[in-house]
């Protein structure tokens, strides 16, 4: 058995498995044809007036600044899992890495981006 005909077998049973679960919850899934279940709500408040609110820019950079550091948090882990087979070429993209998030942390920080108000 080649690598194609094992990869072809795994990519059909992984379909299959996946159709299945996605058939037998359309079936077995309990419906409700009811119009309030297609109506906008919030803890179970109805609202009032117009849902499409604008929020400031500030809250976005926030969030983006916590996903940069979040992703990096999580690309540390494998690294510092495997940092003595990559001797120093390893530890150099890591400090670069590193010093391209400190240089976007020190431009957000110039800009008053941490700044919550």
């Amino acid at each position: 058995m080649g690598v194609q005909s094992l990869f072809l077998t795994v990519f059909l049973t992984g379909l299959v498995l996946v159709a299945a679960g996605l058939g037998l919850a359309i079936l077995l899934s309990p419906r409700s044809f009811n119009q309030q279940k297609g109506e906008p709500y919030e803890c179970g408040i109805p609202t009032k007036g117009d849902s499409w609110v604008q929020f400031k820019a500030g809250y976005y950079l926030y969030a983006i600044l916590y996903l940069m550091f979040d992703v990096e948090t999580v690309l540390l882990f494998p690294w510092a899992n495997v940092v003595r087979t990559l001797g120093f070429m390893g530890l150099f993209s890591i400090a670069f890495f590193l010093l391209i998030l400190s240089l976007g942390l020190a431009y957000a920080w110039k800009k008053n981006v941490l700044q919550w108000k």
